[in-house]
């Protein structure tokens, strides 16, 4: 089975220069937890995911042996805070990306390897679709039940 079978098309995008509060709006009232960041020319250069977004708020290892406990109520304030920056601030960049002529197991592995929940399907530097790893499961699912 190819990644053009399951993959979902019609992709939500951002440019560089979205800020992350549109970016926070956009994921939340579209229930999709990764935006593709595009160029002028449509071409992908990076990704925002969720977990961008909260790595803006917690604290990283160094903070906390150099400061102790976390202030919870701080990190709130950071996320505020973050929603003032611009996906350039924030993207993921290279993106990892699948063509939609690869095998969905293929598309799996570097979804593994790189410990990522969703790729970008790319052709010719253009997005053309996003796979979770969600959407392989349910169709290598499917399609034993169908056996």
């Amino acid at each position: 089975m190819l990644v053009s079978e399951i993959m979902t098309k019609g992709v939500k995008t951002a440019n560089e220069d979205t800020s992350v509060r549109v970016i926070a709006n956009v994921m939340c009232l579209n229930n999709i937890s990764g935006l593709p960041i595009i160029d002028s020319d449509n071409n992908i250069v990076g990704i925002v995911s969720e977990k961008d977004l909260l790595r803006k708020m917690f604290p990283d290892m160094q903070e906390i042996a150099d400061e102790g406990r976390p202030d919870f109520e701080d990190m709130e304030k950071k996320y505020a805070d973050a929603l003032d920056l611009t996906a350039k601030d924030i993207m993921t960049s290279p993106v990892s990306s699948v063509t939609s002529d690869m095998p969905i197991m293929k598309a799996a592995s570097l979804m593994c390897i790189n410990t990522i929940r969703r790729i970008p399907v790319v052709d010719d530097g253009k997005v053309v679709g996003i796979v979770s790893i969600g959407d392989v499961h349910k169709a290598i699912f499917q399609n034993t039940l169908a056996m």
